[in-house]
């Protein structure tokens, strides 16, 4: 897995570019117990840091950013109906949503889970 410095999960699922995205444990924590979610649709091409996700959580709203450049293949949408999944499980069943990337090299640059838990300490 790769980790992002805004506390969001990627897990590679395959060789054709293709990642699960998801709020770390430490960040769904920081946020509090998640109350709402607005999630993309299929099919949205992202660019890296373009607000992608609406978390709301104890009375404040934050925009999740899109790790990478790519587009939505698919999201979580049980969350739309039972968002504090993100609170109990974020690297779980509370995942985000799954995105092809136009640059699979691109993950190189982010952080591996030894450099995250060095960077949340």
């Amino acid at each position: 897995m790769k980790f992002t410095e805004e506390h969001l999960w990627l897990r590679v699922d395959d060789d054709e570019g293709e990642v699960t995205v998801g709020l770390t444990t430490y960040g769904a924590a920081e946020l509090g117990e998640v109350t709402f979610v607005e999630l993309p649709e299929e099919g949205d091409v992202i660019s890296a840091d373009d607000p992608v996700v609406v978390v709301e959580a104890d009375d404040d709203a934050v925009d999740i950013l899109a790790p990478l450049d790519g587009e939505i293949v698919e999201v979580n949408t049980p969350l739309t109906r039972a968002p504090e999944v993100i609170s109990e499980d974020p690297q779980g069943d509370g995942w985000l949503f799954r995105m092809s990337i136009d640059d699979p090299d691109a993950l190189e640059d982010l952080m591996d889970e030894a450099a995250y838990q060095k960077y949340i300490r």
